[in-house]
């Protein structure tokens, strides 16, 4: 059984965890405010689940979903995450993480950002340009017709591969945006962003997005 471990436990992270259990995962949870701040979310979840410290979750999960703000990166566990497949769903919020003059720019994306942080960690993009509490309520069995697809990019090809099956588990198809690079065309203020497609639909939006807003 994959155990998946989870660092933030806010909107995305909790919506997460749920899918992750009623698929069958362990799931090892973390916030910054401690393990014991998470028991109502565990009792929800059931006995799959467990509340963890940052790097307890980094260390025990097969695969990890870092879901923090991005001026948070800084504090994860870099050892810890060494060598997993890491799920970033992270957005740049200037009112929130300050200026970044990179972003700003649109020299780098967040997702390579994260890649910095954690040089030997596996990222693919997944996550973020869908409201958190869709995540349990739009996704539909494989096949469905006009069924919700979300985008996914990245480096490695095991991440991507990993990302695009859980998105299918939790109901969603994929459309692969390429490189960590591309993945800006998902970001917020872009076509994509927030907005329900299939995936024509989410290729043509991709396609459409500018680079600066």
């Amino acid at each position: 059984m994959t155990t998946l471990g989870i660092i933030g436990a806010g909107h995305i992270g909790s919506q997460v965890a749920r899918v992750a259990v009623a698929n069958g995962y362990d799931v090892v949870i973390a916030n910054s405010r401690g393990p014991e701040t998470l028991a109502d979310l565990v009792a929800e979840l059931g006995p799959q689940a467990t509340a963890a410290t940052a790097a307890d979750a980094a260390a025990a999960g097969d695969a990890v979903v870092v879901t923090v703000p991005l001026h948070a990166i800084d504090r994860l566990p870099v050892e810890q995450l060494a060598g997993k497949i890491v799920l970033d769903t992270n957005n740049y919020y200037h009112e929130r993480d300050g200026h970044i003059e990179e972003l700003d720019k649109g020299e780098t994306t967040t997702s390579e950002l994260l890649q910095r942080r954690l040089p030997t960690s596996r990222i693919a993009k997944a996550f973020n340009h869908i409201y958190s509490s869709a995540i349990t309520t739009d996704g539909t069995p494989a096949g469905t017709p006009d069924r919700r697809a979300l985008a996914t990019a990245g480096d490695d090809a095991e991440a991507v591969a990993f990302a695009t099956r859980f998105y299918d588990e939790a109901g969603f198809d994929t459309v692969n945006i390429g490189p960590l690079s591309e993945s800006w065309r998902v970001e917020r203020d872009r076509p994509a962003y927030v907005t329900r497609q299939n995936a024509e639909e989410l290729e043509a939006n991709l396609a459409i997005a500018n680079r600066l807003p």
